[in-house]
């Protein structure tokens, strides 16, 4: 082929955006995702069918039978199905698309089933006939081959349209895109290993799942004996996750779409299964939640105790450690603050920091999620921590590391450099970094709330962008680190000797 062929990221990203454009006024930002990530997918799927067909026929000297094969496909497209026949249909196109991808995922039904989605392509209101035929002549504009768009491109430029989609679509945003930049963090710090298991059991669009295996191939480690797992309630985003998957050429995973607490989805012998590495961001403090099951839990998630009902975080952080390998087993889950020091979950942090599981809590900046202002905080567990870190927990205050640009903030590398050598290094650090004691954390009634442990820089002036729940909160930490320096404080008033009269 020649260089002029070869797609570029910016056109690339051009082309897939304007896809988007052309629905704008007839869809909600919103609901972009259901409709153009199906049709990338099917465009994809059937330019790869005849760039292996085309392949087929040179090997076999233009064999036609034996290029039909299914052993010469990624996926197979049946006749009849393929885009351009879909492209050839000029009334009831909606019809044609939906008979498409019901075809094609029934004929690949062990990778494919379900995974285009229940988008309504046939309501002509929202999308006739003409709309629908411009968008499959737009995306027919260019050919996604392999050899015109390699996988690795084509997953960077469905990234890009995910983040979008988020920053088109506010707060649908953070139930199917973290910040990446704080992704790349978590797995940078938990460092992924060829032939490991990976396991993220809210995992949205699997950005995380995604990161760990870029994380391996940046490091030029072998990727494909890493096999990688899942689990996402919303039925949408478990087929845009499967998606980003397969078009970041990664093709040894099991994303299930179900509710985690409720149905967990990967169970071996009863129990359970576990693995080497959990990367999640749990949805936070919801308050819907089935808490009387979860009291009698066959899977023994309770071994913490049963979280309020109006805070499931506690259930997910439970569910996550009882996930984990006793040998190998490290995770990292982005969380809201309040669990580090929330009164009614006391019992329950008390038992996490006495199973010495907790090895390192970050704070990061606000801003960093889609249409919040809040503040987030990592919680790093292992199960088998490294001799000389057993009794102590690391304390990261990283609010001041982030940048900002075109109302968005982010973590440029120096940020995430910064907080995973603090985090390696394993030592007190002024401002930023402080190893404490279980002990210590005892002393403080079991708070976790890093202020507590690791003081802020004096005269830093930080905008006031709290919402009035994380407001509460914070004066609820407050009160807490109060109550302990009081608490402190009698303690040695009443061993102080008595003074003669």
């Amino acid at each position: 082929m020649s260089v002029s062929e070869r797609i570029s990221i910016e056109e690339l990203q051009t082309y897939l955006w304007n896809s988007a454009v052309l629905l704008r006024t007839n869809i909600d930002a919103g609901a972009y995702k259901q409709y153009i990530f199906p049709l990338l997918f099917f465009k994809r799927i059937c330019d790869v069918y005849d760039e292996e067909t085309q392949q087929a026929l040179e090997e076999s000297g233009g064999d036609e039978e034996y290029a039909s094969f299914a052993e010469n496909h990624t996926f197979i497209v049946p006749k009849g199905y393929h885009w351009n026949d879909v492209r050839a249909v000029s009334e009831n196109v909606g019809v044609a698309i939906v008979n498409a991808f019901r075809n094609i995922e029934n004929a690949n039904s062990e990778k494919l089933q379900g995974i285009f989605g229940d988008g309504a392509w046939t309501n002509k209101n929202r999308l006739p006939d003409r709309l629908l035929k411009d968008l499959m002549e737009h995306f027919s504009t260019k050919t996604l081959s392999i050899a015109n768009c390699p996988e690795d491109e084509l997953g960077q430029g469905y990234e890009y349209l995910i983040k979008k989609f988020a920053d088109d679509s506010g707060h649908t945003a953070q139930e199917f895109y973290t910040n990446r930049t704080v992704v790349h963090l978590m797995t940078e710090m938990l460092k992924p290993e060829s032939g490991e298991s990976i396991y993220d059991p809210t995992c949205g669009s699997a950005g995380m799942l995604i990161s760990a295996i870029k994380y391996l191939k940046d490091q030029k480690k072998e990727w494909r004996n890493v096999a990688v797992f899942g689990q996402e309630i919303n039925t949408l985003t478990s087929a845009i996750g499967r998606m980003n998957l397969f078009l970041h050429g990664i093709k040894d995973f099991n994303i299930v779409n179900g509710d985690t607490l409720t149905s967990p989805a990967f169970i071996e012998n009863g129990k359970l299964k576990q693995f080497d590495l959990v990367l999640a961001n749990p949805p936070y403090s919801i308050s819907q939640w089935d808490r009387a099951a979860f009291e009698s839990d066959k899977y023994g998630r309770n071994f913490l105790g049963v979280p309020p009902q109006g805070r499931a975080d506690y259930a997910f952080i439970q569910h996550i450690i009882a996930s984990l390998k006793e040998d190998t087993g490290r995770c990292a889950i982005l969380l809201p603050h309040g669990v580090l020091f929330r009164k009614e979950e006391s019992a329950l942090r008390e038992k996490l920091v006495r199973s010495d599981r907790v090895e390192c809590v970050i704070g990061l900046a606000a801003n960093l999620f889609y249409n919040s202002p809040m503040e987030a905080c990592i919680l790093i567990c292992r199960m088998n921590k490294r001799p000389e870190r057993r009794g102590q927990i690391l304390f990261i205050n990283a609010i001041n590391e982030v940048e900002r640009k075109n109302a968005q903030s982010y973590l440029e590398e120096r940020h995430i450099r910064k907080i995973a050598d603090a985090y390696q290094n394993y030592c007190d650090d002024g401002d930023f970094a402080k190893v404490t004691t279980i002990q210590d954390v005892a002393e403080n009634n079991q708070s976790l709330s890093i202020p507590l442990y690791v003081k802020e820089e004096a005269g830093v002036y930080r905008a006031n962008t709290y919402t009035v729940q994380e407001h509460y909160d914070k004066w609820e930490a407050s009160s807490e680190m109060m109550r302990s320096s009081y608490g402190k404080l009698n303690a040695m008033l009443r061993k102080e000797p008595k003074k003669n009269e």
